[in-house]
């Protein structure tokens, strides 16, 4: 049976990942794909509880804990879902996966890119993103966007210059990785950006 394909969305916080996440599900769907919608960290129950560590603004949690948590959650969550879905053949959008490690761990927490993505390396194993979106919003846009939503999480709560510098690593990743990684102006409708999505995976269709 062919392998399904993985495809992630990425962006800081606010940039309206899950809004095209679910949107790109119902288009590919409508395309007779069959296609899973999971979310990080979480998506499975051990990964849920580990959600709900990081997630807790009332939590201390250090830098290398929080790098090692998020892994943890992904390990499951690659071992309980997304192999074994990818082997039936089924398409998976995933809301985050291991570049928001690498931008939010390694750039936003400055434990460096490198550092986070062997961590990560070890979680994942062969599931590899078939395309990865990148949600591009000014930081501005973003945190308003985040605030709507109510009550802000722990990492919600983190200062400019954090978000400044998890932008600048996801800005890298993309340039590192171009034909991977494209590029989405979040700025415009959400219509809009759902069209610009399922032109930048046309060629896995």
């Amino acid at each position: 049976m062919k392998r399904g394909r993985l495809i992630t969305i990425e962006g800081i916080d606010g940039a309206g990942k899950s809004t095209l996440a679910a949107a790109l599900k119902r288009a590919l769907t409508d395309r007779g794909l069959d296609v899973v919608l999971l979310r990080e960290p979480g998506g499975v129950p051990a990964a849920e509880r580990i959600r709900d560590l990081v997630i807790d603004p009332e939590l201390h949690v250090s830098a290398r804990a929080e790098a090692l948590l998020y892994a943890a959650a992904r390990a499951q969550l690659v071992e309980e879902a997304i192999e074994p879905q990818l082997a039936t053949g089924r398409w998976l959008v995933l809301d985050r996966f291991i570049d928001s490690s690498l931008a939010y761990q390694g750039g936003g927490r400055e434990l460096g890119i490198d550092a986070v993505r062997a961590i990560n390396e070890f979680a994942v194993r062969t599931a590899r993103p078939d395309r990865t979106l990148l949600l591009t919003v000014d930081q501005r846009t973003g945190r308003r966007r985040s605030r709507a939503r109510g009550k802000p999480d722990r990492l919600e709560r983190e200062r400019n210059d954090f978000f400044e510098r998890t932008a600048a690593a996801y800005e890298q990743l993309r340039s590192d990785e171009p034909d991977r990684i494209r590029a989405l102006d979040a700025s415009q409708p959400p219509d809009q950006v759902l069209a610009a999505a399922l032109k930048e995976i046309s060629d896995l269709l």
